[in-house]
């Protein structure tokens, strides 16, 4: 409208200017031809004025056509967040926000012989089968993530709980329903304050894998996860620039297994005992993607057995380092003695002739190595070991387990995810030898 004006201003003045011409050629004119043309111009002034205004009024109702086609818009993209907040809304009944989230996992596995006819072995069997295989859906997990209003001295509220189908015996009628982990935290900002069951706070990493998510990867070699009641504190310190300090302490409850412990003794089992953990990891972020976080961390119990106290200790050190975007580093190592309570072979300690109770020393740990290759493809090498010292172990029972592992991850959509891997499970029994399980794994995974 802009050019339509200035064309319209330009051809008046070129007209203006042609009948101030002619009035100079008709200078000798009469009066009355003057006056007829002063008449003239009079008339082409008030139309110029008249064409202004209706010009000024097509360029206010442009500009209100503009606002409303934009308000509408912003109305279309409100009605569209409307509808999408309806989907995925879920209602308690404190009228807090909860949000659904999980994962529906397909495993298509096969074991070689010596698997125990677990779907999932730890171990390596002592003695030969059958190779085996099968699918399920067991693996599934499904969870639940909700926060509240403030609480006292203005904390945040929030928490979780998460699911799965991996108890029962795995056949396709017998898959139940067990929690995995749950918590409630209230968060201060630099402090906060955690009840649940989680992992071991001197272990928090896991390695990456689709094949097993009932138990976790390198289960019995290195990595140490059980999740355990607690309650935990921690405190977020500031170092200077790019480096912080997370300081964890808690307390936990262990679980002695036993199965482990032969039948006349069980009785005298104390199944459940108090312990002392915490972590203290140290981070510095080398930019928005990258950073270099290393941990020590330890755990303090007692195991109660046969009138006798079995000291329960261990130091550990976990990592993660990405010095380059599609390089990822971490792992875990620890070493200590009777802790067959947080899922390494269930051997804490050993009943020898006379009660004499004999907690077994272990070392071990599971490092990992993720290439980045695209926003889409990402290779995992892992591999892990836990090592009991022999002299304080009877024959047939593990001396070393050792388990490494290779898996692809493509994304096949943002939340669809579609996995290969091949492990290998050696586990070195005294007094009968190296056994050995190869585990194949194809898995598809559904995020929500």
């Amino acid at each position: 409208m802009d050019t339509i004006a200035r064309l319209v201003r330009t051809v008046f003045h070129a007209w203006f200017a042609a009948w101030i011409l002619s009035a100079c050629t008709l200078a000798a004119q009469s009066p009355a031809e003057w006056e007829s043309v002063l008449k003239r111009l009079d008339r082409l002034e008030e139309e110029n004025r008249q064409l202004r205004g209706e010009l000024s009024g097509l360029r206010n109702q442009i500009s209100a056509v503009h606002a409303l086609a934009q308000a509408e818009e912003r109305l279309d993209v409100t009605e569209r967040q409307i509808r999408e907040h309806a989907q995925t809304k879920v209602e308690a009944s404190q009228r807090f926000p909860i949000r659904v989230t999980g994962m529906a996992l397909f495993n298509v596995f096969l074991n070689s012989r010596f698997s125990g006819s677990s779907d999932n072995p730890a171990l390596a069997s002592r003695a030969m089968g059958n190779a085996t295989g099968g699918a399920s859906f067991r693996q599934s997990v499904i969870g639940l993530q909700f926060h509240g209003p403030e609480t006292l001295w203005g904390g945040k509220v929030r928490g979780s709980v998460f699911a799965d189908f991996f108890a029962g015996t795995g056949d396709s009628l017998s898959q139940q329903a067990r929690i995995r982990t749950a918590s409630l935290e209230v968060d201060w900002g630099t402090r906060s304050i955690l009840a649940g069951q989680e992992k071991p706070i001197f272990a928090p990493r896991e390695p990456n894998s689709l094949a097993q998510v009932g138990i976790s990867p390198l289960t019995g070699a290195g990595n140490l996860w059980r999740w355990q009641p607690q309650l935990r504190f921690e405190q977020r310190v500031p170092l200077g620039g790019a480096t912080r300090l997370n300081a964890q302490v808690g307390f936990l409850q262990t679980s002695e297994d036993i199965a482990s412990v032969p039948g006349e003794y069980s009785s005298t089992v104390a199944r459940r005992r108090p312990a002392l953990e915490g972590r203290f990891l140290f981070s510095h972020s080398l930019d928005e993607t990258r950073r270099v976080e290393f941990a020590p961390g330890f755990h303090a119990s007692t195991s109660h057995l046969l009138g006798a106290s079995v000291p329960s200790n261990l130091f550990s050190l976990d990592w993660f380092a990405n010095p380059w975007e599609k390089i990822e580093f971490s792992g875990a190592a620890f070493s200590g003695q009777n802790i067959g309570h947080f899922g390494a072979p269930r051997q804490g300690f050993t009943i020898r002739p006379e009660y004499h109770v004999v907690p077994v020393h272990s070392r071990g740990g599971w490092t990992q190595l993720t290439l980045l290759a695209t926003r889409r493809l990402s290779f995992n090498f892992m591999g892990g070991r836990h090592d009991d010292r022999n002299a304080d172990l009877l024959a047939g029972q593990v001396g070393k387990n050792t388990a490494g592992a290779a898996n692809i991850m493509y994304r096949l959509a943002p939340n669809v995810i579609m996995s290969l891997e091949a492990s290998q499970v050696r586990t070195d029994y005294l007094g009968t030898g190296l056994r050995i399980n190869n585990h194949y794994d194809l898995a598809v995974a559904y995020q929500f």
